[in-house]
């Protein structure tokens, strides 16, 4: 588990409008660690974890880019049947609500990775 700073980013939903984003964070040497872009409309919400926060808003200043920093929570599990739902039973066993979560684990890993935000900075607690 690893407390981290999460940013979202309100986004027009048009060709190249993620691209811009990952544009300028690769400028300024920032390695995205997860990421999810979705859309609603005309527009979408972009949501990710970089390696480097303050770096990463000293490049959204730059770029002009607006966001907003959110407390986030990385967490690996067991890749397996009925680990994340093992996991999500006992964060809803402590009252947490997300907010958001991101899970990936490429084909064969042992391990899956999962990004959470919740309801309340308050209630990003670790679960073992």
């Amino acid at each position: 588990m690893a407390k981290t700073k999460g940013f979202t980013i309100e986004v027009e939903n048009r060709p190249g409008a993620l691209a811009e984003i990952a544009k300028t964070l690769g400028t300024a040497k920032v390695n995205l660690l997860a990421l999810l872009a979705t859309a609603h409309g005309a527009s979408g919400t972009v949501q990710l974890v970089v390696e480097n926060a303050g770096q990463a808003k000293k490049a959204f200043d730059k770029a002009a880019v607006k966001y907003r920093e959110i407390p986030a929570e990385q967490h690996e599990l067991a890749n397996k049947p009925g680990a994340l739902a093992d996991y999500l039973d006992k964060l809803a066993g402590k009252g947490v609500n997300l907010n958001s979560i991101c899970c990936a684990a490429p084909k064969g890993a042992k391990k899956a990775l999962v990004v959470s935000t919740a309801a309340a900075a308050s209630e990003v607690e670790t679960v073992t």
